[in-house]
């Protein structure tokens, strides 16, 4: 009992410091510029937050998350667009690109910010369960599931890419003005967004706690270390994949819906399948078993892209790749794993010294 207020106690403790580091240190510390960086790098832990859940706890290495922070970004930058252009006019690029004379179908329920809020969460989830349906119903795992998530990433690049009269194509949605009637290019609607972030960022954290440490979590890890056993006990292991690859679904649409008001941009090449690729190297750097390591991670990772791909334009997709590669090579659990083998190198070095100096007498 005292060790679970302990540790509640600590968790309470690092989500104020979490807390005060956001809402005061940044804002007060960072110029405009860098804390609208710091905003996009908050973007890509919310992703993380997802996969540490999915990966991490449940063993479903996701390589195919790109999907529904785009999903989710399009969502939001759609509403925005149309927003921008204002009652009866289409969006600047379809007046540009295409030959339509009114909004596509398709288009028109996002005109509803109520709609568009709606589904900046609930498409990405949706088309999480619908293919997490098909594939864990099949019991496909592993090194397959994650093909199949990478190919589902790089297939709807693609059809974006092919659809430029209504969505852009290459380019994307590009050039947003506001965010539910706040100019954007005002630094104190700036960092009104950046605010609401931070705050989605620590609720997604409180959200994926309190899963990982309830019922479910445990039954999460008992699928994820034996789907055989848990199955034996009569549950189905396929419903609770389900459930943690749909929650890290919305999260990253959240995500990407966020990000747009911060960045005021979505296109294919931030949902392909190297983003896809980007959003687990964060978090197994970072440690995918650990939310605060996985959180710290994805924003280091994702500083290092900006800070260094400025220096090495054409090496650093090369730096990320062996970067991963020696993550899950040499440190499975990442840089959260690093104090825990110190304390138990520490401990276990008495007892090799004592063996060693009975060794030495004999």
């Amino acid at each position: 009992m005292n060790l679970l207020k302990g540790r509640s106690a600590r968790a309470w403790t690092g989500f104020a410091g979490a807390a005060l580091a956001l809402f005061a240190v940044a804002p007060a510390a960072l110029s405009d510029f860098r804390l609208g960086l710091l905003a996009k790098y908050l973007c890509m832990a919310m992703v993380a937050v997802g996969i540490c859940l999915a990966w991490g706890r449940g063993g479903l290495l996701t390589l195919g998350q790109g999907v529904f922070f785009g999903l989710g970004g399009y969502a939001m930058a759609m509403h925005l667009k149309i927003a921008d252009a204002g009652p009866g006019n289409l969006p600047d690029f379809m007046q540009l690109y295409g030959t339509a004379t009114e909004l596509p179908w398709w288009w028109r329920p996002f005109a509803n910010p109520v709609f568009a809020l709606a589904a900046t969460v609930l498409l990405p989830m949706a088309v999480a369960a619908l293919l997490g349906l098909f594939v864990f119903r099949r019991r496909v795992k592993g090194a397959y599931f994650a093909i199949l998530s990478q190919a589902l990433a790089s297939a709807f690049a693609i059809w974006l890419v092919g659809q430029q009269a209504t969505t852009g194509g290459t380019n994307g949605l590009t050039d947003i003005q506001g965010f539910f009637g706040y100019a954007l290019d005002d630094p104190v609607n700036q960092r009104m967004v950046y605010f609401v972030i931070a705050a989605a960022l620590l609720l997604l954290i409180a959200l994926a706690r309190q899963l990982i440490n309830s019922r479910y979590g445990e039954l999460l890890v008992a699928v994820r270390d034996s789907e055989e056993r848990v199955r034996f006990l009569g549950y189905d292991p396929a419903n609770v994949k389900l459930v943690a690859y749909v929650v890290a679904a919305g999260m990253a649409g959240l995500a990407g819906a966020l990000f747009v008001p911060a960045v005021g941009i979505i296109s294919p090449a931030l949902i392909g399948i190297v983003p896809s690729i980007e959003f687990v190297i964060g978090a197994a750097v970072g440690g995918r078993a650990s939310l605060v390591g996985a959180v710290l991670g994805a924003i280091a990772v994702a500083w290092a892209k900006t800070a260094l791909s400025e220096e090495f334009p054409a090496g650093w997709t090369y730096f990320q790749g062996l970067l991963f590669v020696v993550a899950l090579a040499f440190l499975p659990g990442g840089l959260a794993s690093l104090a825990r083998a110190l304390r138990r190198r520490r401990a276990t070095a008495p007892a090799k010294a004592a063996v060693v100096a009975v060794g030495e007498a004999a």
